[in-house]
């Protein structure tokens, strides 16, 4: 005889702690607050994993508590457009403090773009008119910072003033490559906002990069070689930019009358500092 097996109410679904807002979802800047270690200030950038335009970082020192007082704050990738303007005017306003640096493409092309993602975050804390106690940065540690500091894996998801730094930044370089889509029409950058997507690669295929493009970044170079064109200023290419170049001309793309050296493999440079050797 089969002897039925009993059924186990399943137990209901709870909501995931991390979709919770206020001071339990901003737990480590609350933290950090209620110890005497504030004013915390959060930074982030925008831009770094883009082909074109510029790097923008920012700080942010919010009030204690203010996570709460912010109900649609969370990673700018995460919002769109409309919301996240509508933060970025909420944070202005309530925001003790704040800085918003932009490292146009040459500092990018001429030092890498890990060098200077750090040195963006440095200056963005520099910045700063208070003086932060702690300060908390997005992913990666950044030394140089003049405060105690820590990184925070997915920080502009879960510390407010490092999401509140993510909007900052964003709606920045985002307004910055709506401003050249005027000049620069065909590249599409109000749509994707000089990130590699399909329209975009189509079209630096088509047109070859602009003043504006990474002249480091392998794809870039690519487009470069294959429309003749040269660096608008002085370029350290990545590895794989170079090796690229090398491969398709016997010569590296090159900027007449300045110096064109070699950069870490990666466009993100993760893994590597620069290289220092200049090719000329």
């Amino acid at each position: 005889m089969t002897v039925p097996v009993p059924r186990i109410p399943a137990e209901p679904l709870r909501p995931a702690r991390a979709v919770v807002r206020g001071e339990l979802f901003w737990g480590l800047q609350g933290a950090l607050d209620r110890r005497g270690l504030g004013p915390v200030a959060g930074v982030d950038e925008a831009g770094a994993g883009a082909c074109a335009g510029p790097l923008v970082v920012a700080s942010c020192v919010l009030r204690p508590g203010d996570g709460a007082r912010l109900p649609e704050l969370t990673d700018s990738k995460m919002l769109t457009a409309k919301a996240r303007d509508r933060v970025y005017d909420r944070v202005l306003q309530r925001a003790l403090d704040h800085a918003i640096v932009v490292i146009p493409t040459e500092q990018v092309d001429l030092l890498g773009i890990r060098v200077m993602n750090l040195e963006g975050m440095r200056r963005a804390v520099a910045a700063l008119r208070t003086h932060p106690g702690y300060v908390l940065t997005d992913g990666f540690p950044v030394p140089g910072i003049p405060a105690p500091n820590a990184a925070v894996i997915k920080g502009d998801r879960s510390v407010a003033a490092i999401a509140a730094a993510s909007v900052l930044a964003k709606v920045t370089r985002d307004r910055i490559m709506t401003g050249l889509h005027e000049e620069l029409p065909h590249y599409g950058f109000a749509v994707h906002k000089g990130y590699s997507t399909s329209d975009h690669l189509a079209a630096l295929s088509e047109h070859g990069p602009s003043r504006v493009h990474r002249w480091s970044y392998t794809n870039v170079a690519t487009a470069a070689v294959a429309h003749g064109l040269t660096p608008p200023h002085p370029v350290v290419l990545t590895y794989a930019a170079l090796e690229n170049s090398l491969e398709k001309t016997g010569g590296p793309v090159r900027a007449p009358g300045r110096s064109v050296g070699k950069n870490e493999r990666s466009a993100a440079g993760a893994g590597r500092t620069r290289g220092g050797a200049r090719i000329s």
